[in-house]
């Protein structure tokens, strides 16, 4: 894998040398204005970029404000550091908010003869965008982590809840367990949760005995463990929320002595308040590696005076993989779309990923075991993609 990654110049994150090439930032667009220039020269201005013949032309498109505002300049400092990390000069890329209209930054993006979009964050926001960029023949990579929105144009590069559930699924049956239950809240995130635990034990064997839905809410949560347990007749029980309720579900089915083995979700990984609660010692749940996100953190941090969203370092990746592919990018050409779903994948900051031809990522995840006080890997990430 690490030949698709190493070439010109390599920049060591997390102890690990990822990709480098180059490109230059050009400030942000947007009703907030332009920030203060950051590179290697400053452009003339943050609304009207400079003739390019030997740099192509990548635009990131997030929020930038308004509520999912902070998220969004996360990404965007992310994918920053990513251009200022390297010294190459084959890339320009833009950020562009999408605050006012998803749209129409895709639009000004198109129009300002950017080659490639990075983004948006929302699902919600990708038809808007893909529906300028398709007839511009321009491909986006998504930061969503919705499926649906996938096709052979439009990537979804985010952390997939399916395949974490799969993974650990995979391992639990490894460790013996046979027969499944759920907590599930109402919703999307539920229903996709439910829809991955029946593929998963589909693949893997194993049997779904009993499924517990609920409103999101302390008194519901406890309402659904209570008849779970109730019912028993299953050795594992996936609990598909954050840590809060899942915690007050977990606690709730543990009552008179019962010891079901725990599932937990993505939506886990990074919550210190795991090693807190008695009834989720032992229980598993698979994320995408933490190897290298120590480092990242400490120098966006340093950079930027707050600590990233862990979402952020999809900006970085995408840059990464922009910069990749471009070792092999003419200029003046498309970009090359097919280069993306290469089956042996690629290697960033959240580790080894690929994109199928369906456009969903496959990301390798490591599955981790909560304890008193830590939060253990037991089964590692792979290291490349076997198939």
């Amino acid at each position: 894998m690490q030949r698709n990654l190493f070439n010109r110049r390599n920049l060591v994150v997390g102890g690990t040398a990822l990709l480098l090439a180059g490109c230059q930032m050009i400030p942000k667009t947007g009703p907030g204005g332009p920030p203060p220039e950051v590179g290697p020269a400053p452009e003339p201005s943050a609304t009207e970029l400079p003739t390019d013949e030997t740099r192509h032309r990548i635009a990131i498109l997030v929020p930038l404000t308004g509520r999912n505002g902070p998220v969004g300049q996360s990404i965007a400092n992310a994918a920053n550091m990513a251009i200022l990390d390297t010294s190459a000069e084959n890339l320009r890329i833009t950020t562009y908010d999408t605050s006012q209209g998803a749209g129409a930054a895709a639009t000004k993006a198109v129009a300002d003869g950017n080659k490639l979009i990075l983004g948006p964050m929302l699902a919600e926001n990708v038809p808007a965008v893909e529906s300028v960029a398709r007839r511009a023949g321009v491909p986006l990579i998504s930061f969503s982590n919705n499926t649906t929105v996938a096709r052979s144009d439009v990537f979804v590069m985010g952390h997939i809840p399916e395949q974490s559930i799969e993974r650990s699924v995979a391992f639990a049956r490894s460790r013996g367990a046979n027969n499944f239950a759920a907590l599930l809240p109402t919703g999307d995130y539920g229903d996709r949760a439910q829809s991955a635990l029946s593929d998963a034990l589909r693949n893997y064997g194993g049997l779904l005995k009993r499924t517990e839905r609920y409103d999101r809410g302390s008194t519901a949560v406890i309402g659904a463990a209570n008849r779970l347990r109730e019912a028993g007749g299953y050795d594992t029980v996936l609990i598909a929320d954050g840590v809060q309720l899942a915690t007050q579900g977990a606690t709730a089915l543990k009552e008179g002595g019962a010891a079901p083995r725990i599932l937990g979700t993505e939506l886990w990984s990074g919550e210190s308040a795991l090693t807190r609660t008695a009834a989720l010692r032992g229980a598993l749940f698979s994320a995408v590696s933490n190897q290298r996100f120590q480092r990242f953190r400490d120098s966006y941090q340093s950079r930027f005076g707050d600590a990233p969203y862990r979402i952020s370092t999809l900006g970085y990746d995408a840059v990464l993989l922009t910069l990749r592919v471009a070792r092999d990018w003419r200029f003046g050409r498309p970009f090359p779309t097919s280069q993306l779903v290469a089956r042996d994948g690629f290697l960033g900051l959240d580790g080894a990923f690929r994109f199928g031809t369906n456009g969903v990522i496959e990301r390798a995840m490591e599955v981790r075991e909560v304890k008193a006080g830590d939060v253990t890997v037991v089964d590692p990430a792979p290291a490349r993609f076997a198939d």
